[in-house]
């Protein structure tokens, strides 16, 4: 089992900039891939980043150059650096942790809302 943990979500005004951590605890040396995935309200979950063990990352659609993911494999944590937000980036951001089998778990969610 593995379990996040969230933090840096909030409200930040249209051009800012804010920093979500996701910490993992348990069975970490399960995890492959680790990063972010977004859902806004009345709209499906997608991927925000991701970042695999080996460096590897892939972006969502017009995310790359707004947002950074990055991990620290020693802190057993992921970060979502997102800047220049736009209201349309407001939503619920969840971490999520892929095992090499196929498992993926998922953080409990943070909210970022983007003021216009």
């Amino acid at each position: 089992q593995v379990q996040l943990m969230e933090s840096g979500g909030g409200l930040v005004q249209a051009g800012g900039s804010l920093r979500l951590s996701c910490a993992a605890s348990g069975s970490i040396f399960s995890i492959s891939v680790m990063g972010w995935y977004r859902q806004a309200p009345g709209k499906q979950r997608q991927l925000v980043a991701i970042m695999t063990r080996g460096g590897t990352t892939t972006y969502g659609d017009s995310l790359k150059g707004r947002f950074t993911v990055s991990r620290d494999d020693a802190k057993n944590t992921v970060y979502l650096q997102m800047n220049s937000l736009k209201p349309e980036d407001t939503a619920v951001y969840y971490c999520a942790a892929d095992e090499r089998l196929g498992v993926r778990y998922w953080g409990q969610g943070t909210h970022v809302t983007v003021s216009s």
